[in-house]
């Protein structure tokens, strides 16, 4: 196998991989207000943060130890994508009586399943650059790129298709698009190279078979202060999949023709392809300001992300904020993200280091967007939001942004800079 060779197939993996969540993610919550189901909509999202709480952890364990985790990979996107069908097939058979209970048990056995095939498809990747004598530290971000791209092809496919008429945005065809998906790559994921299976060392406490020694990191309280603010700042990550999309429909009756309502899926899409750009900034960031400054400064985006979503509208030149919050989306989610892992690379020890990444991703995609969510849709519901109407939007918007301004404000103050610590300890040292 050449080098070529690997490299395309590892980019079709990263495309499909993420193509399988574009085609709902930020178009879900749209379709359930349409449904009837807009108090519901917080439980949807929110069950992809309590499902990544332990999921990705079995099922690693399950690839580390038993089976070979292009194997577990295949196993989980069978899995999902045949409930995830079974959802929509469902909402399609139903006759306009969707009950919440059946789609819901359908959705969440299938975004269980679906959740840990992120990380799967990570040490199936490098496990086959390896296998070439690549270096997945610079080899795999091109690579991982194009799961972007397929994410932003996804979403402006179920944005512009249509099916009897209705854009798959606005329709269950967008969980059948998903579940399809999830089944090629079932296939697919058995094209890839085999990751050897590794047995448990000798002696291992049940903590560390299960990568629970990072927690110890919390005795640190520069690294407390850390994570607390990874939960808190986490809370933000799901706001906008779950409500955007339906926020920009509800102007349907004021402004139907506008740009940003017919195709509100094409509008965040921006968003996506922010991300994908921003990526490329982040080393002189990081050289330039140092991994505090960095935090802030994506804490700072999200109070932006929220406040443009509340000061805009559909029309010009309103429209011009919708889209300088979809802008903003990068800064706010890679900025924090990618500094937040690295911090946690350079203050840790190589024994803990995987575990604590894992333990920095509980916090914010497992705690921090579950609380979230459910916290989101609470003052989405108290703000009387409507699918058919933009009024009482702006103010849960706002809620949103004052919430991040808090957190931002508060992190500035209580957590110290990493490299303004390390010279005092250093000078310290040095004095005595």
């Amino acid at each position: 196998m050449n080098n070529k060779s690997i490299t395309f197939r590892l980019i079709l993996l990263n495309f499909l991989e993420f193509a399988v969540w574009g085609a709902y993610l930020t178009s879900l919550g749209r379709y359930l207000g349409g449904i009837g189901m807009i108090d519901k909509i917080k439980w949807f999202f929110a069950m992809q943060g309590i499902v990544s709480i332990f999921m990705p952890t079995l099922m690693g364990i399950l690839a580390d130890r038993k089976i070979q985790a292009q194997k577990v990979l295949s196993m989980c996107h069978l899995i999902a994508g045949i409930f995830m069908i079974a959802a929509g097939l469902y909402c399609r058979n139903s006759g306009g009586q969707i009950a919440f209970a059946s789609l819901f048990t359908l959705y969440s056995i299938s975004v269980a399943f679906f959740m840990p095939t992120i990380a799967l498809v990570n040490s199936v990747a490098y496990n086959a650059l390896e296998g070439v004598g690549k270096d997945p530290v610079k080899d795999f971000p091109p690579i991982r790129v194009f799961g972007t791209v397929g994410f932003i092809i996804s979403m402006l496919c179920t944005n512009f298709v249509k099916f009897g008429g209705v854009a798959m945005q606005d329709s269950y065809t967008q969980l059948l698009s998903s579940g399809i998906l999830s089944l090629v790559m079932c296939g697919y994921s058995l094209t890839m190279p085999p990751v050897p299976v590794k047995k448990g060392e000798a002696g291992q406490s049940l903590a560390e078979s299960f990568g629970l020694k990072a927690f110890t990191l919390f005795k640190d309280r520069q690294f407390a202060i850390f994570f607390i603010f990874s939960m808190l700042l986490g809370s933000a990550l799901q706001i906008t999949n779950g409500y955007a999309n339906l926020f920009l429909g509800s102007y349907q009756g004021v402004s139907p023709d506008s740009f940003a309502v017919k195709n509100s899926n094409a509008l965040i899409s921006i968003s996506q392809i922010s991300e994908t750009l921003c990526i490329l900034l982040i080393p002189f960031f990081m050289k330039r300001f140092g991994i505090k400054k960095v935090m802030l400064i994506a804490m700072f985006a999200w109070v932006f992300r929220f406040g443009f979503f509340g000061l805009g509208s559909p029309d010009m030149p309103g429209v011009l904020l919708f889209i300088l919050s979809c802008i903003v989306y990068g800064v706010a989610f890679d900025f924090f993200n990618i500094s937040g892992s690295l911090y946690v690379n350079e203050n840790t020890s190589t024994d803990i280091r995987s575990s604590a990444q894992g333990l920095f991703m509980l916090m914010t995609n497992g705690l921090g967007a579950s609380i979230g969510t459910l916290a989101a849709g609470a003052i989405v519901d108290a703000c009387k939001c409507s699918a058919v109407s933009p009024e009482g939007w702006p103010k849960a918007w706002f809620i949103f942004a004052g919430y991040s301004f808090v957190v931002a404000l508060l992190f500035m103050i209580l957590f110290k800079d990493p490299q303004k610590l390390k010279k005092a300890q250093a000078a310290g040292s040095a004095q005595a």
